[in-house]
């Protein structure tokens, strides 16, 4: 079984094929619309990866005017045309992702690094987790909190179907401590944690209470990178209203930059285990 792609993904890549093959062709845009007949914004619209559906005539005329006449080239732009329209699993949780959705670009991520502060990453939640952080204290419906767990847990998938992106998390140690639900819950949740930690494409690491101040003092965040070299690593920041994409390659660099600094603030992956472990047995101690 294949892992879905990224519509997202899929459009992002023809836009900079079409871009790099209108250079090639020494055209400036100015010069494509004119010859294309467009009005002004259409160009633009399709370079930016601002329209989800590029016709496929639309396609063939501007594969004419820069001279692509390999038919495998064509049959890939045109296949990358037709993928970019693809709705996925999580489009019928619009409501929940928002328009610019979190799992478009997982479905894609070759590898994810992922800073959490006081939560356990969504990616590693169990159910009933997920479902007291969602609540947190307020009076929400049913059906809407089943909806957010059930979108949440469509997201894991990722790390355990055919070919699993990696995950590497590192995680504040007040995370562990902060018991959400109730001991129950949370107990569960220290187990998943461990038991995921097991798997061959996932590396967690705590930062200790011990290492005093740390790099990442900010908003929790992660960073996802693909497998091909046209799609450029971005960041994802958790925000109140949803979160937030960075694409600029400054901004990718620097978060990569304190990801790595807080990394080395954190204790290997086999005495975060052992901590896990501790937090757990005292947990299940208590009366």
């Amino acid at each position: 079984m294949q892992r879905p792609h990224s519509p997202t993904l899929r459009r992002r890549r023809l836009s900079a094929e079409l871009k790099r093959a209108r250079a090639d062709a020494k055209l400036t845009s100015t010069q494509a619309i004119k010859a294309l007949g467009w009005a002004a914004g259409k160009l633009s619209q399709i370079e930016n990866a601002e329209t989800q559906k590029v016709k496929p005539d639309d396609l063939d005329k501007m594969l004419e005017l820069y001279k692509i006449s390999d038919p495998a080239k064509r049959e890939a732009l045109h296949a990358l045309a037709q993928d970019a329209k693809v709705r996925g699993w999580w489009s019928k949780y619009r409501e929940v992702f928002g328009p610019q959705s979190l799992p478009d670009f997982e479905a894609e991520a070759s590898a994810i690094r992922t800073f959490e502060g006081l939560v356990i990453p969504g990616l590693l939640q169990t159910p009933d987790y997920a479902r007291a952080v969602f609540q947190g204290g307020r009076y929400t419906s049913t059906e809407e909190s089943e909806r957010r767990v059930k979108a949440r847990m469509g997201r894991r998938d990722i790390l355990t179907q055919f070919k699993p992106a990696s995950l590497r998390v590192v995680l504040d140690e007040a995370a562990l401590h902060r018991v959400v639900g109730s001991a129950e819950v949370m107990a569960e949740q220290l187990r998943h944690l461990l038991h995921m930690a097991k798997l061959p494409n996932i590396d967690l690491q705590v930062v200790p209470f011990g290492s005093g101040a740390h790099a990442a003092f900010v908003a929790p965040f992660s960073i996802l990178d693909f497998p091909d070299p046209l799609d450029a690593s971005i960041v994802f920041v958790d925000t109140a209203s949803g979160g937030l994409f960075l694409e600029e390659s400054d901004e990718v660099e620097a978060h990569s930059v304190t990801f790595g600094d807080v990394q080395g603030s954190a204790m290997s992956a086999a005495r975060s285990a052992g901590v896990i472990t501790e937090v757990l047995e005292a947990l299940e101690s208590k009366p």
